[in-house]
């Protein structure tokens, strides 16, 4: 059986409630996250010769992450068979975005160059190819591309009483996402998409997007649901298909995390 719980996802630092007497605990996985980048650039100035002026703007829209609670009971008058229950946590909803702050660039080579942009992760490496947006004058191209990124999700477990209703549980959640640059590129030659071009007709700029370690958290919140008495109880995380992208964490008995 299993059940879903949604919860709000503010943008807020890990917060639990201070002086509970509750058992917490812990569980985190890396794994990549599919991302879509919309954008759109506007030029200026494109015959400065210190080079034009482009403004970047547009969204991030991420895949969801959530975290699967099982709880297992052994089948009374058994000792092999057990029962599974399931409860879905919806830590990042599938589609969530993240807009991009509108930023202009300066710089670049003068004479109104042809442009691309190319996103790069925070350790410089490539997370696409180089996209041709136009030449300056002629004003330039939305843009659309997608890519996996590194992300680690985190989920606390907060288990209050067992009962035969249900255990007592409240989860916090986080993912913390890698960080994107974008990579301007301006050219000015005769033939410029996969044509050849001295070195001294390129120039780049990069600008971050993405700061590295930006984390999308959810507060504690209950979850309703569960199998009754003292299952054992473990997590998994989920990505927005449903797919799991972590082992099962086995977290104990509720009795134990209890106290």
């Amino acid at each position: 059986m299993k059940r879903f719980a949604i919860l709000a996802v503010p943008v807020l630092a890990l917060g639990l409630a201070s002086g509970e007497a509750l058992a917490r605990n812990k569980v985190s996985t890396t794994h990549s996250m599919p991302v879509r980048v919309q954008g759109v650039m506007d030029a200026s100035g494109c015959d400065n010769s210190t080079g034009p002026t482009i403004t970047l703007r547009g969204e991030l829209s991420l895949g969801g992450v959530s975290a699967d609670l099982i709880f297992r009971n052994n089948k009374k008058g058994t000792h092999t068979a057990t029962e599974r229950t399931d409860v879905e946590v919806v830590i990042l909803p599938d589609g969530e975005t993240i807009q991009i702050p509108k930023q202009p660039v300066l710089g670049g080579t003068g004479g109104n160059p042809f442009i691309w942009i190319q996103l790069l992760d925070e350790r410089g490496k490539s997370l696409t190819g180089e996209i041709f947006l136009g030449r300056c004058v002629q004003g330039l191209t939305t843009f659309a591309t997608d890519f996996f990124l590194r992300a680690t999700s985190g989920a606390e477990v907060t288990v209050g009483a067992c009962s035969n209703q249900g255990p007592e549980i409240e989860l916090s959640g986080e993912v913390a996402i890698s960080g994107i640059d974008a990579r301007l590129i301006f050219r000015n030659n005769d033939n410029p998409v996969g044509g050849p071009h001295r070195r001294d007709e390129e120039v780049a700029v990069d600008i971050v997007i993405l700061p590295e370690g930006e984390s999308i958290v959810v507060p504690k919140q209950p979850v309703r649901g569960g199998a009754g008495g003292n299952p054992i109880i473990s997590v998994q995380f989920l990505d927005g298909m449903g797919e799991p992208i972590s082992d099962e964490f086995r977290l104990g008995r509720c009795v134990q995390l209890s106290k």
